[in-house]
């Protein structure tokens, strides 16, 4: 008899435990795959409140406060010429090749005569296949915005191309 009334005070006490403990059910999900979770509700507010910390970056200091910040998710925006200018002053665009010649003399000329009839164009000597020189001229985004400025030379520049170069951002069309 001294036994069961040992037993009675620890059936009751766990008893008591488990009907006051309140369980909140969770499902959720884990790529696809339903899942429930059961819980104390005083586990589950503060799983919801590190959650909520976690999606936002915020803290919150009204642990009562019933209202949730509300994310706004922002679409990427596509660079303008001046933010990609500013992470890339080199490109690759495209220059319009006037001629290859055999001296350095000879790309001058080209350049000068090139100069005279378009004053509004860059024209640049290129040295890197010596002993040839390329006379290049402009700079370009695409090979389209170079067509425009191709048609014009080609009248005075017969074997004028657009060819693929390193450009500087900011002076391309």
């Amino acid at each position: 008899m001294k036994q069961f009334f040992k037993i009675i005070p620890i059936l009751l006490f766990s008893i008591s435990n488990v009907a006051h403990a309140q369980l909140v059910t969770k499902n959720d999900t884990i790529s696809g795959t339903p899942l429930i979770t059961s819980m104390d509700k005083n586990v589950a507010a503060l799983l919801e409140n590190l959650e909520e910390k976690c999606a936002t970056g915020i803290r919150r200091t009204d642990e009562d406060s019933p209202s949730r910040p509300v994310r706004v998710a922002t679409p990427e925006k596509e660079l303008s010429k001046a933010e990609i200018c500013r992470r890339n002053p080199r490109i690759m665009g495209y220059k319009i090749q006037l001629a290859v010649v055999k001296s350095n003399e000879e790309a001058r000329e080209v350049g000068m005569f090139f100069r005279r009839r378009f004053p509004n164009m860059k024209v640049e000597i290129d040295a890197s296949l010596r002993p040839n020189y390329k006379v290049m001229a402009g700079s370009y985004l695409s090979k389209q915005s170079a067509a425009s400025d191709l048609s014009k030379i080609k009248p005075h520049f017969k074997s004028a191309i657009a060819v693929q170069y390193r450009v500087f951002c900011v002076e391309a069309k």
